[in-house]
């Protein structure tokens, strides 16, 4: 029998043994897809190859309704970095070029609260965001300081990078944030590797080689084509590419998690793939409509085996991932302020629940401002179950098209059809697209395409009051600048906390 004293000792060494386990199992990679979307076995898509995902796929909890707070590449990143919507973190479009978009200087994000927890941070691929003040990683290879479509689409450079990473001599915990610039397109900046880069690395002459990516290329006539997108030989054209440019992320993301493997980190690792917002097709990317903000997400938790392989239905945001992976590290939720005296919080929740038991959570919120500093359209939305309500400030005004849409082989050729009186074969009008009603309601439940609005429909008046006073009251809550803005029309009857801003006008 142990004496007092070594037994205490002993109790001393378990616990310390313990905690030295508990520090080194707990790790965080997040795997970000650019402009991506279901194209993938996991998402029960049997055109496309994607071993990697789906394997992936078996060891995570597979969510069906997750989406984007909003659907634009910065304003996306920056809220699910921050956990704050882009009107309240202050990326309100593309930090790119002499009109770029910054966070406020305030922001606290994930990087930076991780960092001061004692957590070794590492970026690797599509940054685009800013400040590097708000925004500062320990290790960084993005496009801030080298070729994106080397950090962002060349897997080997991205295997290397990861390897580098954690070949370092550290041994604090770590996040580590792959961002993919797959499938983005790149058609009208670099049109020589084709509409979706799918050339670049492919061997082909003056196309380089990408020595880990097998390509594998898809005809028009493979491809699957979603409802939102015109049944085309041009559209299916351009799914073709996009699968090729989806094929070599999911090739990189095997290589990244083999990273992880060989280091003998995997099974401590929480792993995170999602993407930043809706693919660029029509209402898709800039749209607040179900294919602008529905994402793909997987969650892997090494700790959690008993849901690997589920499906869950809770519908959950992209600004759950900040407190997710603050959770995970036992990181306290930040405290503090951006403008005056009005504290920060959290709106989103810890996904880490759903991991142990299926939630009942149904209800997300989203926020789009701007794309390209041309491209003003504020739009507010929530989703509370079946029922989707989008609210465009804008309405009077004609929805902007972004560039590399506009140019794209999809929209160019669903312009001609349109101009030349010929069969577009798809689901909607240019008219609609480009000028929409102020309020629109949408019962996903029997309208699963959102073509029949109900903002009108007095039969819908108490979904309507419902979903007007929830996206109001996070509209409040999240410090939102344009809750009050007036959309061309007065309301009958303004809330309490706007009557003074328009009396005073």
């Amino acid at each position: 029998m142990l004496c007092p004293g070594l037994l205490r000792w002993a109790l001393l060494l378990a616990l310390g043994l313990c905690r030295a386990h508990r520090a080194r199992s707990r790790n965080v990679l997040l795997i970000l897809a650019d402009d991506g979307g279901f194209e993938s076995g996991a998402y029960n898509n049997s055109a496309i190859a994607t071993p990697h995902l789906d394997a992936l796929a078996r060891r995570s909890l597979v969510f069906r309704n997750a989406f984007t707070s909003v659907s634009s590449c910065s304003p996306s990143r920056a809220s699910l970095l921050t956990g704050l919507p882009q009107h309240q973190n202050g990326m309100y479009g593309l930090h790119q070029g002499v009109h770029h978009f910054n966070s406020f200087d305030g922001v606290r994000s994930l990087p930076l609260l991780l960092h001061q927890a004692g957590v070794r941070t590492g970026i690797i691929g599509k940054k685009h965001v800013g400040p590097e003040t708000v925004y500062p990683f320990d290790f960084a290879y993005t496009e801030e300081n080298g070729s994106v479509l080397q950090v962002g689409r060349n897997i080997t450079r991205i295997k290397l990078l990861v390897r580098e990473f954690l070949q370092t001599q550290d041994n604090r915990p770590f996040f580590l944030y792959v961002a993919f610039h797959d499938p983005h397109r790149c058609g009208h900046s670099q049109p020589q590797y084709g509409t979706f880069c799918e050339k670049f690395g492919n061997g082909e002459s003056g196309m380089g080689r990408i020595p880990d990516w097998t390509p594998q290329a898809y005809g028009p006539q493979d491809v699957l084509v979603p409802y939102f997108i015109p049944d085309t030989p041009a559209a299916r054209a351009d799914l073709a590419a996009q699968y090729t440019t989806i094929g070599r992320m999911d090739q990189g993301i095997g290589l990244v998690l083999q990273e992880l493997q060989a280091a003998g980190v995997l099974n401590d690792t929480l792993v995170i793939f999602t993407s930043d917002n809706g693919v660029p097709f029509p209402s898709g990317r800039t749209n607040l409509y179900w294919p602008g903000t529905a994402e793909p997400l997987l969650v892997s938790s090494p700790e959690h085996p008993g849901r690997w392989g589920q499906v869950s239905e809770a519908y959950v945001s992209l600004l759950d991932l900040t407190p997710t992976i603050l959770d995970w590290f036992s990181v306290p939720y930040p405290h503090y302020a951006i403008f005056g005296s009005k504290p920060v919080r959290l709106t989103g929740r810890s996904l880490l629940p759903a991991l142990e038991a299926e939630p009942p959570w149904a209800t997300v919120f989203g926020s789009q401002s701007l794309h390209e500093v041309t491209m003003s359209y504020p739009m507010r939305s929530v989703q509370h179950q079946g029922f989707r309500l989008v609210h465009n400030l804008h309405f009077k005004m004609p929805f902007p098209i972004d560039q590399d849409f506009y140019v794209s082989p999809t929209f160019q050729d669903l312009l001609g059809r349109t101009t030349a009186g010929r069969p577009t074969h798809w689901y909607k009008d240019l008219h609609r697209y480009y000028y929409r009603e102020r309020w629109e309601l949408y019962d996903r439940s029997r309208d699963p395409h959102e073509t029949r609005n109900l903002a009108a429909d007095p039969r819908y008046a108490a979904v309507l009051e419902l979903l007007r006073a929830q996206l109001a009251k996070w509209q409040w809550d999240t410090h939102d600048p344009w809750v009050c803005a007036p959309d061309g029309v007065l309301e009958e009857r303004l809330s309490p906390q706007c009557r003074p801003l328009h009396n005073e006008l």
